[in-house]
């Protein structure tokens, strides 16, 4: 893991607005007395949300009095985990994974994409829209390779739908989250290849125009057993026990 250190400048001070402390009471009051540091990690994240994404040195101590610990412990903590920013962000924070999925569908092309429009990682822009920085595995590997911009995931990217995203981020067009190549959710990318066979939905349901019928898949209907099912061995009952006799142990 990289030296992860607080940012030179600072500002002078941190307070919660009275709507973000009257969730952080909410918070503690989830853990037993004497518990409150419990509630670290929520109430850390709360502050990086507040500061615009990063957690200055006031908000690492404000967070600690709040709970009763020792700024030294809130400070490992969000040194430790990668979620937190020590510095500032751009207004849209960019996370490339990097991890092997996405290596291996393109990430270097998109990590190249975005040293060639923003900078490099941890660079904010001189108009502060835009930092990116590499990760680790977001979870989204099947629909690689991908991108985190806030709290939104942008899929199957490639240098030319990230340029767009990009310039309709910095333009305010809204940009839909999820796969950018057509693809429907985690499907296949070339359409499905399972569950084709249209004697699976006997059930239909009308188009929302009205004009055509199409297959709706149940759950009753993707479980309906088949010919193989109805053909299997039927268990042979056991007969009763005698009298006197005990069942033979199992």
């Amino acid at each position: 893991m990289s030296v992860r250190r607080l940012a030179v400048e600072q500002p002078e001070g941190f307070a919660f607005t009275p709507e973000n402390l009257e969730w952080a009471g909410a918070q503690i009051k989830k853990y037993p007395e004497g518990r409150q540091a419990s509630s670290v990690l929520p109430i850390l994240w709360r502050a990086q949300e507040q500061m615009g994404g990063w957690l200055p040195e006031p908000a690492l101590r404000y967070v600690a009095d709040m709970l009763g610990m020792a700024y030294i412990r809130v400070y490992e903590i969000a040194t430790f985990y990668t979620m937190f920013n020590l510095a500032p962000v751009g207004r849209y924070y960019v996370q490339v994974c990097g991890t092997t999925p996405c290596w291996l569908r393109g990430a270097d092309a998109i990590k190249d994409t975005c040293r060639e429009l923003i900078g490099e990682p941890g660079h904010v822009t001189a108009d502060g829209i835009f930092s990116w920085t590499e990760v680790e595995c977001l979870g989204a590997c099947v629909n690689a390779p991908m991108a985190q911009i806030n709290k939104d995931y942008y899929e199957d990217l490639t240098p030319e739908s990230l340029k767009r995203i990009l310039k309709d981020l910095k333009t305010g067009r809204h940009v839909e989250p999820g796969p950018q190549d057509g693809r429907q959710a985690s499907a296949p990318s070339g359409g499905p290849i399972t569950l084709t066979d249209p004697e699976l939905y006997r059930n239909e349901t009308p188009d929302d125009d009205g004009d055509e019928a199409r297959p709706a898949l149940t759950d009753a209907a993707a479980k309906r057993p088949g010919a193989a099912t109805n053909q299997r061995e039927r268990v042979v009952p056991k007969p009763p026990l005698g009298k006197g006799r005990k069942p033979r142990p199992s």
